[in-house]
């Protein structure tokens, strides 16, 4: 939008019930992805699953692995702070905060309070790119595949037919395809905010600032 290029975010949790922690986070830009992993306590080779990873998206993937999703916040951060420049990167994410709703970044703030964690995002002009393709005809698709599908399609290397997936593969601890889950659904949503820079009018952004006004 503009001169600003889109940085794609999105989680996984281990569920939506009280108490639920993300699992992994995600963000896409145009140089490529990282991911971080919430293993929950158990061990895990950044290096090895990044290797895997890449093999299964053709993609320029970095992993980050945490053991708690306090750790995973704070690699959050890291990693916010010093790729995402404010005069040159908006946030983006497909439902991630709506006018009236969204997920992934209202579930982001819970768990910012449960682990007393900073807010990662500061400074950061944010907008939903399920608001940007309402200017398309996507006909019955509304959701982040099918809007994709219909606008782009293409192969990706998401192995899972729904996000449900996603929390059972975690508790397995089978972090590849969990992994690969988030990247496509990033690259996705990254792809759709850059087609949407080409056709819809600045309006249809609704850019609004993620820092809190005590941040």
């Amino acid at each position: 939008m503009g001169n600003l290029s889109p940085i794609a975010f999105d989680i996984e949790t281990s569920g939506l019930e009280p108490g639920s922690v993300i699992t992994v986070a995600g963000l896409t830009t145009d140089m490529g992805s990282w991911l971080a992993l919430n293993t929950t306590g158990r061990e895990a080779d950044a290096g090895r699953l990044a290797t895997d990873v890449e093999h299964e998206s053709d993609s320029n993937v970095r992993v980050s692995v945490y053991q708690s999703e306090q750790r995973l916040l704070a690699g959050l951060e890291d990693f916010a702070t010093s790729t995402i420049d404010g005069d040159r990167h908006y946030l983006t994410a497909y439902n991630g905060e709506r006018w009236r709703g969204g997920f992934d970044l209202p579930f982001l703030r819970r768990a910012c309070v449960r682990q007393d964690a900073p807010w990662p995002f500061p400074d950061v002009a944010y907008s939903d790119t399920m608001d940007m393709v309402e200017g398309f005809d996507t006909g019955d698709a509304s959701d982040l595949v099918g809007v994709y599908d219909d606008l782009i399609g293409g192969d990706d290397c998401d192995p899972f037919d729904d996000s449900a997936s996603a929390v059972t593969t975690h508790e397995n601890g089978n972090w590849v395809p969990l992994l690969c889950h988030n990247l496509a659904d990033t690259q996705r949503t990254r792809e759709l905010a850059v087609l949407a820079g080409r056709y819809i009018p600045k309006s249809g952004f609704k850019m609004k600032n993620l820092s809190p006004p005590d941040a």
